[in-house]
């Protein structure tokens, strides 16, 4: 029979496998795995007439997912060799790694990863083939019950009838798996088990309590040593150990998990950028508007919310015999603003903009400081307009959306177009129309992007962007949505220009997705040294003793006609515990003046980091400031 390896055709006998096949070829020892028709799979499957083959080697990203899952299984193999009575889950490849959900009486702690570490690597070291095995669901369902898996029974009862159960093996242990794998655990040369969390069953926190341990895999230990020094490095860097330490925002459990307090410094930082935002806005022809943080329960019935949100929405509250909701999302009161007033095509394109803060109910497993939270800001916006005019609103988007990254310090990002899904509304035409506008509209920017197929949503095509930041790490943040269905449940209109009444298109747009995630990856981007035009405190003043006060005080009022933001510490303490202070708050310009300033009308600077700039007079200082200021969104 005929098979095609990078659409080169080859004939090879009937119940040949991949590996095989490749074997006969003369692939060497980095081969392993493949794609068939597009899937990724292992070698041991059996190829059929006209299959396309890819084939997948060691250094590769697909081939590093396949060692990952085959880690996975040798992890939760060693869980139970070390603690029999755990009974074990999923446990899935993720970004950078993998984890493997175990239920058991047992706390597990750091001591039990050593132990589980041991384990795997006895296992490693066996080079145990991964062999598949098919069975009916019935004879599936028996085995584990034989075996007291609880939770794969579960799995397994949820497979429709006569299906095929595939189970994995190494040696006699084995799991329930679709696959693909390595083809033995020797492949598995490099691992680490990272920690433990909590988890639910299905995510559900009425269900089950259960342990949850990551751990990554990689080809060599210095890629793992590399990652591990990522790691270490983004600890330091995490937003939540910095918002505390430089007194930038707080969670309490007397507010609630997910609800965020912003702190004076915090405060000062999003103010900057929120006003930066509304003159950007502004100036881009935006109408800044404000909406309520509640509404009557058929305004989410009209949009849907209600339908297929609601998981997501907090209880409703009874007022004046009506049920309210709190917003989950913007876009419901926008469309009222549009539909307040008659609308004609030379009123087109409506561009409504709101710093509108929202309300979604997110499980407490989930919540992750501020890139996960209860209560957030959006930098919101929507535009109303034709078909035909897509592409040109599009390509301002992607203008004002690259021009906010480059001022806050991302140049690097990844860009994906989401197309028409199988289930949509709208013509093909128009998707088709509104698909093209957003391709064309990167492409006139020379702007690089991925087609992610079938990958939008119902109501539209889209454009999210992931921005890279200090340690390469992807965020996603700004997004550009096409909708057909919003305009169709409200019954929006504009008169055309041949009397007619004709529905508008709405394009959802965000640049930050949220002022408090967004807050957080700037915090984890800059190591909390933020640029001096973001610093909530730009310039610190140390007296060497109260002599200084008054020159401090002259200066203190110098700086702010500048409006530069600045702070005094006039504290009867040591110098140098003054200036170790600033660094660890990490104040941009450090100016220490004592009795030889006060009498030469200079300042001594110091940058963070511990640049030495010396005794500079004042007007030298002043010159230096507003080039910083200028500099600042350039």
């Amino acid at each position: 029979m005929k098979v095609y390896i990078k659409e080169e055709e080859f004939d090879v006998e009937i119940g040949k496998s991949i590996g095989e096949v490749f074997c006969g070829l003369n692939y060497d020892s980095s081969l392993i795995g493949a794609t068939i028709n597009g899937e990724l799979t292992d070698l041991f499957h059996i190829v059929r007439e006209n299959d396309k083959l890819v084939p997948v080697f060691k250094d590769t990203e697909l081939g590093l997912g396949l060692i990952r899952h085959t880690a996975a299984h040798v992890l939760a193999e060693a869980v139970q060799a070390v603690y029999p009575e755990t009974k074990v889950t999923i446990g899935p490849v993720i970004e950078n790694g993998f984890y493997y959900d175990f239920f058991s009486e047992r706390n597990f702690t750091e001591e039990d990863l050593l132990l589980f570490e041991k384990k795997m690597q006895e296992i490693i070291d066996q080079e145990l083939p991964m062999s598949k095995k098919s069975i009916s669901k019935e004879l599936a369902l028996k085995e584990f019950n034989k075996m007291g898996e609880s939770f794969k029974e579960e799995i397994i009862e949820g497979f429709p009838p006569g299906e095929k159960i595939s189970l994995y093996y190494q040696n006699k242990w084995f799991d329930l798996c679709r696959g693909p794998h390595v083809p033995n655990t020797s492949y598995i040369k490099s691992f680490k088990l990272l920690s433990v969390a909590g988890s639910y069953w299905r995510g559900d926190e009425n269900r089950e309590s259960l342990q949850r341990i990551y751990g990554t895999a990689f080809f060599s230990r210095k890629d793992l040593k590399k990652y591990l020094a990522l790691l270490e490095e983004a600890k330091k860097r995490d937003h939540r150990k910095l918002g505390k330490e430089l007194n930038l925002f707080s969670i309490t459990d007397e507010i609630g998990p997910g609800l965020i307090l912003w702190h004076p410094n915090g405060a000062t930082i999003r103010r900057i950028i929120e006003d930066f935002w509304r003159d950007e806005h502004v100036e881009s022809g935006y109408s800044l508007i404000f909406t309520p943080h509640i509404a009557k329960a058929d305004l989410w019935e009209t949009s849907g919310h209600t339908e297929f949100y609601s998981e997501n929405m907090f209880s409703p509250m009874d007022i004046d015999s009506s049920k309210y909701l709190t917003k989950p999302m913007n876009c419901p009161f926008h469309i009222m603003i549009y539909k307040s007033q008659l609308r004609s095509y030379k009123d087109l394109p409506v561009k409504f903009a709101e710093i509108g803060t929202v309300y979604r109910y997110e499980r407490s497993g989930v919540l992750h400081g501020l890139f996960r939270a209860r209560g957030f800001t959006q930098d919101d916006a929507h535009i109303f307009c034709t078909l035909e005019q897509i592409e040109e609103e599009v390509e301002k988007v992607i203008n004002l959306t690259t021009k906010f990254l480059n001022a806050f310090g991302f140049k690097d990002y990844e860009i994906f177009v989401s197309t028409k899904p199988s289930k949509y509304v709208g013509s093909d035409d128009e998707w088709e129309q509104a698909t093209n506008a957003l391709k064309n509209s990167l492409a006139s920017k020379s702007l690089n992007f991925a087609v992610d197929e079938g990958g939008g949503a119902f109501y539209g095509p889209k454009i999210d962007l992931k921005i890279k930041d200090v340690l390469g790490r992807s965020w996603q943040c700004s997004t550009v949505q096409v909708d057909f269905n919003l305009p169709k449940r409200f019954d929006l209109n504009y008169i055309s220009r041949n009397n007619d009444r004709l529905q508008p298109v709405m394009i959802h747009r965000a640049i930050f997705g949220s002022f408090e995630r967004f807050f957080g990856i700037l915090i984890e981007h800059y190591a909390g040294a933020f640029p001096f035009w973001l610093a909530p405190v730009q310039v610190k003043i140390l007296t060497v003793s109260d002599e200084q006060f008054d020159y401090s005080d002259f200066l203190d009022e110098i700086f702010r006609k500048l409006k530069i933001r600045v702070e005094i510490d006039k504290r009867n303490e040591k110098l140098g515990l003054k200036i170790r202070e600033a660094s660890i708050n990490k104040i941009p310009y450090v100016l220490t003046i004592g009795k030889s300033e006060v009498e030469n009308n200079t300042v001594s600077v110091r940058k963070y980091g511990g640049e030495q700039l010396g005794e500079l007079k004042i007007s030298e200082f002043e010159n230096i400031m507003k080039n910083e200021k200028m500099e600042g969104l350039l």
